[in-house]
C-alpha cells in the first residue's frame, strides 16, 4: 500500500511538464528546398534551460537535431539544422535548411530540466514538406475598392515554369508572366521574383472579383478564394472606428508573444491537450488508487484465510491427541450378568 502511494506522488511532477510552460505552432508547411524558421516561445523561469529540438514524438526516442548546449552535437547536424536562444524574448528559434519530403515529420521542442523525476517541458508540432506549389494565404478578403495580394509558393524546380493567374471556370481568362516574370493591366499586377514567390496584386476589387481563382506554376496549381466586402457608408464607418478603437487593446499586449505565452498558452495551444492530460491523470491516479485498495483488502483476506486456516489446523490435531471414550465392560460373578456401562 506505502509502494502504491509512493509511486502515484511520484507521478505528479510528471503533470505539470505535459501542460503550458512552451509553445509553438501546432504545423508548418514549407516548400521543398526552402529553408523554415520556427520559433518556441517559453516562460522566464526556463530562461537558463538547456533547449533542444528533435525529431519525434516522444522523448525518449525522440532523435535529437540541435541543443543550446552545442557540445553534445557535433555540428548540428551537418549545419541543416541550428538553433538560437533569446533569453530576453523568451524564445528559441529553430533553423532548418534545405528541405525535402523525407524531413516531413512530428518534431518537438522542449526545455530540459535535468532531473529524473522532473519531466522535461515539450512543445510539438508538424512539419509539412512539400513539392510544387502552396500559397500563404488561400482566403483572401478585402473592401470594394481597395487591392489585394496573394503570395504562391513554388519548388525551386519551378524557377523557369510558365507562371499564370486564372478564374477557375473560365480558362480564357489566364494572365500569363512573361519572360521576365511579370504581368500588369488596370486590374491586376502579377510579377515573379524567379526565386519561389509569385506575387499577385488585385489593385481595385469589384464585387464581381469574387470567387475562385488558380495561381499555376508549370504543372502544379493550387486555388485561392477572394471575397470582397461592400464599401461601408461615412457614417457607419465612422461609429465602426470608434468602437474599435475603444475596445482595442495596446498593440504591445497584442502582438507580444511573451504576453501570449501567459495569456493564451494553455487556451489556444494547449487547452484540448492540457484537459485530455489532466483527464488521464486523475483516471490513472484513480485507477492506481482502486488498485491499491484491492491489493490491501486481498492481503487481508489472504491473512484472515490465513488465521482460519491455522485454528482449523489446530482443532485437527487436538482431534489426534485427545482419546476416544471406548465403552467399559464390567463383569460380574455371574458371567451371564455382564453389563456394559
Amino acid at each position: 500500500m506505502k509502494q502504491v502511494g509512493r509511486l502515484l506522488l511520484s507521478l505528479l511532477p510528471w503533470i505539470p511538464g505535459l501542460l503550458c510552460g512552451l509553445m509553438t505552432e501546432d504545423q508548418f508547411t514549407v516548400l521543398e528546398g526552402n529553408s523554415l524558421i520556427l520559433p518556441c516561445h517559453y516562460e522566464p523561469q526556463y530562461a537558463s534551460n538547456v533547449k533542444y529540438w528533435c525529431r519525434g514524438k516522444m522523448r525518449e526516442f525522440c532523435t535529437s537535431l540541435a541543443r543550446t548546449d552545442d557540445s553534445l552535437l557535433e555540428s548540428q547536424s551537418e549545419d541543416k539544422v541550428t538553433i538560437f536562444d533569446d533569453p530576453e524574448q523568451r524564445v528559441f528559434t529553430v533553423t532548418m535548411k534545405n528541405l525535402t519530403e523525407e524531413d516531413s515529420g512530428w518534431y518537438m521542442c522542449g526545455l530540459e530540466l535535468g532531473g529524473f523525476w522532473e519531466a522535461d517541458v515539450r512543445a510539438f508540432t508538424y512539419v509539412k514538406v512539400s513539392t510544387g506549389i502552396s500559397v500563404v494565404n488561400d482566403r483572401l478578403s478585402g473592401e470594394e475598392g481597395r487591392g489585394v495580394t496573394v503570395q504562391c509558393l513554388y519548388s525551386p524546380k519551378y524557377r523557369e515554369s510558365e507562371k499564370k493567374w486564372c478564374r477557375i471556370g473560365n480558362s480564357s481568362s489566364c494572365l500569363v508572366t512573361d519572360d521576365e516574370g511579370s504581368y500588369e493591366d488596370v486590374s491586376v499586377a502579377i510579377t515573379d521574383d524567379k526565386t519561389g514567390t509569385l506575387t499577385v496584386t488585385i489593385k481595385k476589387l469589384q464585387i464581381s472579383d469574387i470567387g475562385w481563382y488558380w495561381c499555376v506554376v508549370g504543372p502544379k496549381q493550387t486555388s485561392v478564394h477572394v471575397q470582397v466586402l461592400p464599401r461601408p457608408s461615412t457614417t457607419a464607418a465612422a461609429s465602426t472606428t470608434n468602437s474599435f478603437a475603444a475596445a482595442k487593446p495596446s498593440v504591445a499586449d497584442a502582438d507580444d508573444p511573451k504576453q501570449r505565452i501567459t495569456n493564451d498558452c494553455c487556451m489556444r495551444q494547449t487547452f484540448p491537450a492540457q484537459s485530455v492530460v489532466m483527464f488521464a491523470s486523475f483516471m490513472l491516479l484513480a485507477a492506481l488508487a482502486i488498485l491499491a485498495m484491492r491489493i490491501g483488502k486481498h492481503k487481508e483476506f489472504a491473512k484472515l484465510s490465513q488465521t482460519m486456516g491455522m485454528k482449523a489446523r489446530n482443532k485437527d490435531d487436538l482431534a489426534i491427541v485427545t482419546p476416544k471414550k471406548t465403552p467399559a465392560v464390567f463383569v460380574t460373578i455371574d458371567p451371564m450378568d455382564a453389563q456394559v456401562h
